[in-house]
């Protein structure tokens, strides 16, 4: 028996693991000849992108409900170190070290915040990089009228003005009203306050000239004050000092600036780009690796030719599905496919001011506000999800290596 090993089940990682199975499906291949294993740290598929949210329910999907129908094995662990030239990979579960030994590799542990030894960073600020971070930050919120009261009790510093900042701050006065309204049921409510701050001259730097005066005009109509040009100097238990100097109060620190890849790719003998990522052919295999592939936040590729594939479930998915499939196809001496994605759209959530949706790498404003939103929603709660029906064929067609139509085309 020969095996596949998919490193990680995010958006990448799972649509490896199950575009392999499909493959092998329609060579007709079961698990006795090839094995498709997948190992991921919790039991679950998280909807990252939805961890800004107030309500985290369903945002994680059972890796089992996946996996199981198409005959994908799953191992609960986390991945500790590679052993390239042995083809073997280490893995903590349980307490204990294990090692699997592969044939073929799909490396898809994605990326991770970034966390620069700021004072007070670790002990004192939240996030919403995984889901375990954004309950406890959103449990937090909610325990906010049990502290003792302060000037900074409702303050809620979000740093990093982003994609993700942006969305975790516009979602901000919501969750501070709900835990108000449920902790002072009568008397005035407290003056709640939100502040985005962020190193560049300009909140959603990232999103262009044409997005811009959209993102100033919702962050103005929800009240959210920015701070730009700044960074985090320290953090403590009463708030946190820019470095400008400015002293802002606030129970809730809330980091978002700035994603790493997974640590472990430094165990591959390649150049790295800035932000530690895998080089890949668009066959997803790694440059200069015999029987490595790479697919995700992990890796990176001129996905049109010319600019570099982005850490978003927008690439990672497509990059899963062309991933697995071709590891199959190295494995069996079979012609691969090569991914290209052309168009480049960004769609993002600006609380209940609405949305924002772009197209190009220019990002071209195309539809804002309420019908921006609908977008948004069918995306996060739709279209990016696997199928959750737990049958087979439904599962393995969905990870047929084809890359979908835009969003905002399909409704």
């Amino acid at each position: 028996m020969q095996r596949i090993l998919v490193l990680g089940a995010g958006f990448a990682g799972l649509w490896s693991a199950v575009g392999a199975a499909r493959k092998l499906d329609e060579l007709g291949i079961g698990p006795d000849r090839v094995e498709v294993m997948v190992i991921n740290r919790t039991a679950w598929h998280s909807i990252r992108v939805r961890n800004y949210e107030a309500d985290l329910d369903g945002t994680r999907v059972p890796l089992d409900d996946v996996l199981q129908p198409i005959g994908v094995r799953r191992v609960e662990g986390e991945v500790t170190d590679l052993d390239l030239p042995g083809r073997t990979v280490t893995c903590s579960v349980q307490g204990s070290l294990r090692a699997f030994p592969y044939d073929r590799l799909v490396f898809a542990l994605g990326s991770r915040l970034v966390r620069p030894p700021i004072p007070g960073l670790q002990q004192h600020a939240f996030d919403v990089d995984t889901y375990e971070g954004a309950s406890r930050l959103n449990s937090h919120i909610a325990a906010l009228p049990s502290r003792r009261p302060s000037p900074g009790q409702y303050v809620v510093l979000v740093v990093g003005g982003g994609l993700t900042g942006i969305e975790t701050a516009t979602e901000m006065f919501g969750k501070l009203r709900a835990a108000a309204a449920g902790g002072a049921p009568s008397g005035p409510p407290p003056p709640l306050r939100v502040i985005l701050a962020d190193r560049q001259p300009w909140i959603g730097s990232d999103m262009g000239e044409s997005a811009r005066p959209v993102i100033e005009e919702a962050l103005r109509t929800l009240g959210i004050e920015t701070r730009v040009g700044v960074s985090l100097a320290l953090v403590d238990e009463q708030g946190a000092t820019l470095t400008t100097g400015e002293r802002i109060a606030a129970a809730t620190v809330v980091w978002c600036a700035g994603m790493q890849a997974h640590p472990l790719t430094a165990r591959f003998p390649v150049q790295r780009d800035r932000f530690g990522r895998l080089p890949v052919d668009a066959c997803l295999k790694i440059e200069g690796m015999a029987a490595a592939f790479a697919a995700g936040d992990a890796a990176w590729l001129p996905i049109d030719g010319i600019h570099a594939s982005v850490m978003s479930c927008q690439h990672g998915r497509p990059m899963g599905r062309f991933a697995g499939h071709n590891v199959v196809c190295d494995l069996l001496g079979q012609p691969m496919l090569p991914l290209r994605i052309d168009e480049y759209v960004t769609v993002l959530d600006l609380g209940l001011w609405g949305a924002v949706y772009t197209q190009g790498r220019d990002r071209r404003v195309v539809s804002q506000g309420a019908p921006a939103k609908r977008t948004k929603e069918i995306i996060n709660r739709q279209r990016i999800y696997p199928p959750r029906s737990r049958d087979r064929r439904e599962i393995l067609d969905a990870a047929a290596p084809v890359v979908q139509t835009p969003p905002g085309r399909f409704h």
